[in-house]
């Protein structure tokens, strides 16, 4: 939601982390047409997609965007990434820690090395963000917010999901207790917790089901049930988003909101 009253000089600025596909682009997109300035993150190998989001952006909000990539698992690149926007902008307003990966495994078929890229990607990678944007806000001392991608896998376990449902679970942590360290700086902090999204995370998971039980593409994606009998979109979330960030929501704060279609209930 935009800030009425504000000017270029004034624009309010978000980190978005995992920007150039799926859920980060689309609040990419809804929080430039809200009217705020971004810095755009994620993995180098990812630089035309997230150049190519940053140009649109730029021509249909005439939105200010900073490109910084690396790797959220790698504490110098999340300090670097704040470091950079605050640079090229000024200040820092909202930090929407959003980058994460998923594997379908039973847990004792789980490897080692994927159990680790998990916690490093979904946990620290969400620690890190936190961690320096809560400096940067209160350093600025004018409150702000910081927001984290959970998951329907945050609220209840799934079968196949051991370690993926391990990771998010500890977001919902984090969330909370950053909640009550930053309530009194004024800054709040939430997490989002999307159902089934159709993003190329939810299609790579389909991928993996179709050459393992040998169904057609899209029997796994489109199995989730909900009242709503629909799959999300990008934007479903984003509109979540847009709320949290918003002065509206300013007395909510370490919550974790589903967007699932009615596929839970909390």
């Amino acid at each position: 939601m935009s800030q009425p009253g504000t000017t270029d000089s004034t624009r309010r600025v978000a980190i978005i982390t995992g920007a150039a596909e799926g859920i980060g682009r689309g609040i990419a997109l809804r929080l430039a047409k809200d009217g705020l300035d971004l810095g755009l993150f994620d993995l180098p190998r990812a630089e035309t997609r997230l150049q190519e989001l940053a140009e649109t952006l730029r021509k249909e909000y005439g939105t200010k965007v900073t490109t910084v990539y690396g790797d959220v698992s790698k504490e110098d690149d999340v300090k670097r990434l704040v470091e950079t926007v605050v640079q090229e902008h000024g200040s820092l307003y909202a930090m929407i820690a959003n980058a994460g990966v998923a594997i379908n495994r039973v847990l004792h078929e789980t490897p080692t090395e994927e159990l680790d890229r998990l916690l490093n990607i979904n946990v620290k990678g969400t620690f890190f963000s936190y961690k320096y944007a809560a400096i940067q806000l209160i350093k600025q001392g004018t409150g702000g917010r910081i927001l984290g991608a959970a998951s329907i896998a945050s609220k209840k376990g799934i079968a196949l999901h051991s370690a993926y449902c391990a990771t998010k679970f500890a977001v919902r942590g984090l969330t909370q207790s950053a909640a009550m360290d930053y309530g009194k700086y004024g800054i709040t902090v939430n997490a989002y917790a999307p159902g089934a999204i159709e993003t190329p995370l939810l299609h790579g998971l389909d991928e993996y089901h179709t050459k393992l039980n040998g169904q057609p593409p899209g029997t796994w994606s489109n199995s989730f049930s909900n009242i709503l009998g629909r799959n999300g979109q990008p934007e479903d979330v984003a509109k979540l988003v847009s709320f949290l960030v918003s002065d509206d929501a300013a007395f909510i704060t370490g919550q974790s909101y589903l967007v699932d279609g009615g596929t839970c209930f909390d």
